[in-house]
């Protein structure tokens, strides 16, 4: 990668973080809190990377009521609309810029996965909020909830890969030091 190749992708990358950051800092500052306040206490959606029940996810759709499903429809669900996808282009351009060609778009894939998983559970999600606690039914917890866990688990992967990367090259810059 050239020089000016690889500083244009560096500048890209830190407007994509700095969006990324600006859209998850709101959600984890002000959609979410909320989201758990109009819930009584509970966690949304969202916050359940383990997943949840019928029973749990009625809970929660009750504990809401109709302002709180509507928040979390239009509001959350409009942030974590820009969300995935921020942080898909942001990871994948930071795989590339410090893995190998062939790494970088392995793991440009986990990340990719990871923001469609939370589209999938997003538009589950959203057939739940419609339905409220009375209508939701245990096959539409059980698909929503799956794709909680998905995206939790892609989600992991890809920052744990983030994470190595920013270790093994500050190894590199450290050793390259001595």
């Amino acid at each position: 990668m050239t020089g000016r190749h690889r500083t244009g992708k560096a500048a890209l990358f830190g407007v994509c973080l700095a969006l990324t950051l600006v859209v998850y800092a709101t959600m984890l500052v002000w959609s979410l809190p909320r989201l758990r306040g109009l819930a009584g206490g509970l966690d949304p959606f969202d916050l359940r990377p383990f997943g949840y029940d019928a029973t749990a996810a009625r809970d929660l759709l009750a504990a809401l009521g109709p302002a709180g499903r509507d928040f979390y429809l239009t509001v959350q669900h409009g942030l974590d609309t820009a969300f995935p996808a921020l942080m898909a282009v942001t990871l994948a351009l930071a795989y590339h810029l410090l893995a190998p060609l062939a790494a970088a778009r392995v793991l440009a894939l986990v990340a990719i996965a990871a923001a469609g998983f939370d589209y999938l559970e997003n538009r589950a999600v959203a057939a739940l909020l419609r339905s409220g606690p009375e209508g939701a039914s245990d096959a539409m917890i059980a698909a929503a909830s799956r794709w909680t866990q998905l995206k939790s688990a892609a989600v992991t992967l890809a920052l744990v890969s983030l994470i190595v990367l920013l270790a093994l090259a500050a190894w590199r810059h450290l050793r390259a030091g001595r």
